[in-house]
C-alpha cells in the first residue's frame, strides 16, 4: 500500500515570500509619485501654449468662498505696465536670473544673520510654479518642490510666457485671479486699458491681495505703488523680457 507524498520542491527554486505591508505601501507611494510627476510633466508642456483651466489655489478658494473670476488673456491684451510693475514689485532680476535669484537669497540670509526676520526670496518663476502646481502656505516640502519646478519652467518656457501666466493666474483679490478679472473688478476696464498707476496698485497688493485692495488702497499701498512706479522707470531695459512676442 502506498501513501501520497507532497511534491518535493524543485532543486534550485524557492517559494517567494509574500511582500510585506511596508513594501506594498512603498510601492503604492512610488506609483502615486510617478503619476504626479507624469501629470506635472504633461502640464509643463501643455502650459507652454495653453492657459490652465484653473489652479489649485483657485479650486481651494472656490470651495471655501464659492467665487471664481478668472479670465486669461494673451500678453498683448494686457497693458505693458502690469508685467513691468510685477517685476518691479516682486523680482527686479526676473529677466536676468534662471529660476532662482541667488543674489536675493544671499541677501536674505545675511539679513537673517544680522537679526532681522527672514524674508522670502521667491522669484516670479518660483511663484508661478507654486501657483500652477502646488498648494498655498509654507513649509519645507513645498519649497523643495517649488525650486525644481521653477527650473523646469525656465527650461521649457520663454520669459514672456512665464510673466504672461504669472499675471494671468495671480490672486488679486477675494475670488479674483489675473489681470483681466482684476482690472474689471477694481477699475471697471479691461486689462489692456490699465494706466501705470493702476498697474502699480495691482502689483502693490500682490503680497496679500485678501488683506489689501487696489481700488481702495491704504496709505501704505499708495506709498508702495509710488515706489513701484519709480522702480519701473529705474529698471528700464531690465524689463524687456516682459514684452509680448512680435
Amino acid at each position: 500500500m502506498t501513501t501520497d507524498q507532497p511534491p518535493k520542491p524543485r532543486p534550485g527554486r524557492s517559494a517567494r515570500p509574500a511582500p510585506s505591508l511596508l513594501r506594498r505601501v512603498l510601492r503604492a507611494v512610488r506609483a502615486v509619485v510617478l503619476t504626479i510627476l507624469a501629470i506635472w510633466a504633461a502640464m509643463l508642456v501643455a502650459y507652454r501654449w495653453i492657459d490652465p483651466p484653473a489652479t489649485p489655489l483657485m479650486l481651494i478658494r472656490l470651495i471655501e468662498e464659492g467665487r471664481l473670476d478668472y479670465r486669461p488673456r494673451d500678453l498683448d491684451q494686457i497693458a505693458r505696465a502690469l508685467p513691468n510693475s510685477a517685476i518691479a514689485a516682486e523680482d527686479n532680476n526676473f529677466c536676468s536670473h534662471f529660476a532662482v535669484d541667488w543674489n536675493a537669497v544671499g541677501e536674505a540670509i545675511d539679513e537673517w544673520r544680522d537679526g532681522r526676520p527672514l524674508r522670502g526670496a521667491s522669484t516670479i518663476t518660483m511663484q508661478t510654479a507654486r501657483n500652477l502646481f502646488l498648494w498655498p502656505g509654507g513649509g519645507f516640502l513645498r519649497k523643495a518642490l517649488e525650486v525644481p519646478l521653477a527650473f523646469a519652467i525656465e527650461i521649457l518656457w520663454p520669459k514672456w510666457r512665464i510673466i504672461e501666466l504669472y499675471v494671468n493666474v495671480a490672486e488679486m483679490g477675494p475670488g479674483i485671479y489675473g489681470a483681466e478679472a482684476a482690472a474689471r473688478a477694481h477699475f471697471g476696464k479691461p486689462a489692456a486699458a490699465l494706466t501705470a498707476r493702476e498697474a502699480a496698485l495691482l502689483a502693490a497688493v500682490l503680497p496679500n491681495p485678501r488683506r489689501w485692495s487696489a481700488s481702495e488702497p491704504t496709505r501704505y499701498i499708495q506709498r508702495r505703488a509710488g515706489v513701484i512706479t519709480r522702480r519701473v522707470g529705474q529698471l528700464g531695459p531690465a524689463t524687456a523680457c516682459a514684452a509680448p512676442p512680435a
